[in-house]
């Protein structure tokens, strides 16, 4: 294991501790294969029950891939074939399909920041996940901030949630708490930050075979701690504006509603890509009706042509690398975009034999 991955074995359970806390735990390559090679390992192990992973710091599980990373390596030359680059893609997303079909009980301790690729480490699938959130939890799909799209499976478990809620945060990019987490269907379980060591020390004292019985039991007392969802209470308006038939559609009829919450989401589309929100309105339309490996390969083409284009390296750029916080689009405004450059990012990059998660099933 690399120096921000650490790994033990408690009570036939393995866990995995993320310990990067200066980078809040950003996905370096390293760490990426790091966990590919335990969990493939821990698979197929009879002498391990169930998987946990967390982290050494309160502030955050994973706050997603290493964007300087992105940054440095998408200039290479040639601009955006390093490499490195699709290394790390490749790789993330077959980890991300590795995690979703875990044979066993998977527990991610969601604890501070859990965005973009740390949503890909912490979302297992429906046989495996235990996705346990705090008050503390800050949860998002931010990518269209930098000029991304939500991948991570993101087209797949966006896609998912119940009527318009993926579009609004596949869009928006904002940030959500516990109770929405829970409400969206991102997370399973909340338990107060003060019981996290409780938790912790409960994990190590039982048999992995009983772990998932046993953290139910004790989230229990804490169902109702949580508090109410502000996407609960705004579901009827993200519903009606987040439906309509295109981005810009989707732009005014919130620009109709002088409601806070409709305000603050349109505040924060003007500020995002408009090329990529276009791209990933068309993203989660596709994502609806593919499995998840279908879903991380449309993603995988997807994130080939968006290094290409460039827009992501110029949000980077804007955002993290010199902050000036003014990204030049391409396109400037939504009335730039039209159909056949969003198409152009769904177009084959490779043969279907010779895609790079060909493999995955």
């Amino acid at each position: 294991m690399s120096e921000f991955v650490q790994t033990r074995i408690a009570n036939r359970t393995g866990v995995i501790t993320l310990d990067r806390p200066k980078a809040l735990n950003s996905l370096s390559l390293a760490m990426v294969r790091d966990l590919a090679e335990v969990l493939s390992a821990w698979r197929n192990d009879a002498a391990i029950d169930a998987v946990v992973i967390g982290s050494s710091s309160d502030k955050a599980l994973c706050a997603g891939g290493d964007i300087r990373f992105f940054h440095d390596c998408g200039h290479a030359t040639p601009m955006g074939g390093s490499a490195l680059l699709e290394d790390f893609f490749t790789e993330e997303y077959a980890l991300n399909h590795l995690i979703h079909f875990y044979p066993k009980p998977y527990i991610a301790l969601m604890d501070g920041v859990v965005m973009g690729g740390g949503m890909g480490i912490a979302q297992g699938g429906p046989e495996c996940r235990i996705r346990i959130v705090t008050e503390k939890t800050k949860m998002a799909m931010p990518e269209v901030n930098i000029g991304l799209f939500p991948d991570v499976g993101g087209s797949y478990f966006l896609s998912r949630a119940p009527g318009q809620l993926g579009q609004y945060l596949g869009l928006t990019g904002l940030t959500i708490g516990a109770a929405d987490a829970l409400y969206v269907g991102l997370a399973d379980l909340f338990v107060p930050q003060a019981q996290m060591g409780a938790l912790r020390e409960l994990i190590d004292a039982t048999p992995g075979a009983a772990l998932r019985a046993a953290i139910a039991a004790f989230a229990a007392p804490f169902a109702l701690d949580a508090g109410a969802s502000t996407l609960q209470a705004q579901r009827d308006g993200i519903d009606r504006h987040f439906g309509a038939a295109s981005v810009a559609a989707v732009m005014a009829s919130l620009e109709g509603d002088d409601g806070e919450f409709a305000q603050k989401a349109l505040a924060a589309m003007r500020q995002r890509s408009p090329l990529m929100m276009c791209v990933t309105r068309e993203l989660l339309l596709r994502g609806a009706a593919l499995d998840v490996a279908a879903c991380l390969r449309m993603e995988r083409t997807v994130v080939r042509h968006n290094f290409e284009h460039g827009e992501v390296l110029e949000g980077v750029r804007a955002l993290v690398i010199d902050k000036d916080n003014a990204p030049r689009w391409n396109p400037a405004s939504l009335d730039q975009v039209d159909a056949p450059m969003v198409e152009r990012f769904f177009a084959p990059v490779w043969p279907a034999a010779a895609h790079p998660l060909r493999h995955l099933a």
